[in-house]
Parts: structure tokens; sequence; C-alpha cells
């Protein structure tokens, strides 16, 4: 992932509501769960198709260096990313 990209998925991952939300992908409704710890250095996110099979699942890691680890589980880098960036999340009330 380049520097750019880099940037536009830390923004739209940021904008996440942390906990349960429901949100369209693709014309696919999923629901998800966004997790963070307090010191914004350990994140994770679960998500599933509500009408069908498909998952999206990682952990993404911050090093005081600045540097980030993006760890798909069981997927392709690609297939996180696009996710991230394409989700958009139902209003929350």
């Amino acid at each position: 992932m380049d520097q750019m990209q880099l940037a536009e998925f830390d923004e739209a991952f940021r904008k996440l509501p942390e906990g349960y939300s429901q949100g369209v992908y693709e014309g696919q409704r999923f629901g998800l769960v966004v997790r963070r710890s307090e010191d914004g250095r350990r994140n994770s996110l679960f998500a599933k198709e509500l009408a069908g099979t498909d998952i999206i699942s990682f952990n993404l890691y911050r090093f005081f260096s600045g540097k980030s680890s993006l760890k798909p589980c069981e997927m392709s880098a690609e297939k996180v990313v696009a996710f991230v960036l394409g989700f958009q999340a139902d209003e929350r009330e």
C-alpha cells in the first residue's frame, strides 16, 4: 500500500464508528464490529454480509515510530482496503 492509499485508508477507518454498526458495501448490507484500544495502537474490524457469506476481518497495529501494520485474517490486504474505503455506515440517530 503506497503512502497516499495508506492515508486514505487511515482516514476512512477513523470514521468508522466504534462498536457494532451496519451499513452498505457494494450494494450489500454488512454488520460490523470495530474495536480500538484506548491508546489507538491496537485496532480490529470484523464485518459480515447480513444476507450472504462474505466476511472481512483484520487487525491493525500502530507503532510509536508512526508506522502501521495491517494484518488481514485469511484474505488479501486489497480486499480489506477496498472494504474500508467503500463501506458506508448507516447514519446514527
